[in-house]
C-alpha cells in the first residue's frame, strides 16, 4: 500500500540546500504557518519536493512529536481507500479480519495526515474526508460508533483543483477546506540557481550510500544548468545517481553527461563558462546569458517566458536582477 510513516525520514532534508528567492518566499510561508492548525494546501509539479516541506511543517509544528501519515491517493485503489483511510469494524465485511483495523486516520491521531495526490480521491471518498474536516470524527465501515480524531491535515496536488471543480471531477466544498493555505512550490526549472546547491547535497548523500566520492566540473554543471528538469528535483536526484555509479574515476564531466541532456539543449546552445568561476557568478552568468538569448529570438516578454517555462511576472524579476534591457 502506498502509505508510509515519514517520521523517520531524516530531518535535513533537501530544502536545506534551496537558496532561490522563490524557494525563500515558499520557506517563509511554510514556516509562519507551521505553528498553527490550519489545513494546507502545497501546489506543485512532481518532483518539486512538496514532501520534504509537509515533513518541515510537521516538524516545526505542536504535533512534531506525533505521527507523520502519508497516503498517496493516486495509488490507492478505490475499492480499497475506504478501509485504508477510515478503517473497518471486525465482522463488516466478507474477508475483514476479526479484529477489525484501524484505519490511517486513527493512526494519525495527535499528528499530521498527508494527502498526496488529493486530486485522484473519488468523489465518494471526498464527501467522507469532507466530513472529517466538518466534525471531527467518523465510523469506520461496519462500525457504529464514531471515532474522534485529532489530526491536522495537509495535502498535496499537481493539479489544477479549481478547473476539477468547474468540471464536476472535485467537490467545491472539499475545495475550500483545503485551500485554507495554499502554498505554490514553483517547478525547478524557474528557480535553477538552487541546482547547483541540489547536486552538492546529492553527492554527498550517494558518497555514504556507495561509498563513492565525486565531484563535478564547472562545465558539466553549466550543461545541467541549461536542461529544463520536467521532473524537476526527483529527476536531477535520479540523473546525479546515475552519474555517480556510471561514471569512471572522481570527476564528472562533460563528456559524461548523458546524449538525451545534451540533445534537449542542443549542442549549439551550450554556453561557454570560464573555470574556476565562483558558483554563485556561475549561475548569474549562465541564467542572464539564457535569458538574453531567448529574448533575442522571441523579441517580447510573453513569448520568451513561454520557451523558457516562467511566468511574466518572474521573468520580468530575473531581468531586472541581471539589468537586461528589455
Amino acid at each position: 500500500m502506498e502509505t508510509e510513516n515519514m517520521r523517520e525520514m531524516p530531518a535535513k532534508d533537501t530544502y536545506y540546500h534551496m537558496k532561490s528567492k522563490e524557494m525563500e518566499v515558499v520557506y517563509e510561508a511554510i514556516d509562519n504557518v507551521a505553528k498553527y492548525d490550519s489545513t494546507v494546501l502545497i501546489l506543485g509539479e512532481s518532483g518539486v519536493g512538496k514532501e520534504g516541506l509537509v515533513k518541515r511543517i510537521h516538524d516545526m509544528s505542536a504535533r512534531s512529536h506525533g505521527p507523520l501519515i502519508r497516503i498517496n491517493c493516486g495509488a490507492i485503489p478505490d475499492n480499497l481507500m475506504e478501509s485504508e483511510m477510515f478503517g473497518y469494524a471486525k465482522g463488516a465485511f466478507t474477508g475483514a479480519t476479526s479484529q477489525g483495523k484501524l484505519g490511517l486516520m486513527s493512526l494519525a491521531n495527535e499528528g499530521t495526515l498527508f494527502l498526496d495526490e488529493v486530486a485522484e480521491l473519488s468523489l465518494t471518498i471526498q464527501v467522507k474526508l469532507l466530513r472529517v474536516l466538518q466534525e471531527r470524527h467518523f465510523y469506520p465501515i461496519g462500525g457504529v460508533k464514531p471515532v474522534t480524531v485529532d489530526i491536522r491535515l495537509v495535502a498535496a496536488t499537481n493539479r489544477n483543483l479549481q478547473s476539477m471543480v468547474e468540471s464536476g471531477r472535485f467537490r467545491e466544498d472539499l475545495y475550500y477546506r483545503l485551500n485554507v493555505v495554499p502554498i505554490e512550490v514553483p517547478a525547478l526549472r524557474e528557480r535553477k540557481e538552487d541546482i547547483p546547491g541540489l547536486i552538492t547535497f546529492f553527492l554527498r548523500k550517494l558518497e555514504l550510500k556507495y561509498q563513492r566520492n565525486k565531484t563535478i566540473t564547472e562545465q558539466a554543471l553549466a550543461i545541467l544548468l541549461q536542461y529544463d528538469w520536467p521532473g524537476n528535483i526527483r529527476q536531477l536526484e535520479n540523473m546525479i545517481e546515475r552519474l555517480v555509479v556510471t561514471t569512471r574515476g572522481d570527476t564528472i564531466d562533460v563528456q559524461d553527461v548523458p546524449r538525451e541532456i545534451k540533445e534537449s539543449i542542443g549542442e549549439k546552445k551550450y554556453i561557454e563558462i570560464p573555470d574556476k568561476l565562483p558558483l554563485k557568478e556561475l549561475v548569474a552568468q549562465f541564467e542572464s546569458a539564457v535569458i538574453q538569448d531567448a529574448l533575442r529570438r522571441n523579441k517580447t516578454l510573453s513569448k520568451t517566458s513561454k520557451e523558457l517555462g516562467l511566468d511574466v511576472s518572474t521573468l520580468s524579476r530575473k531581468c531586472k536582477k541581471y539589468q537586461i534591457d528589455i
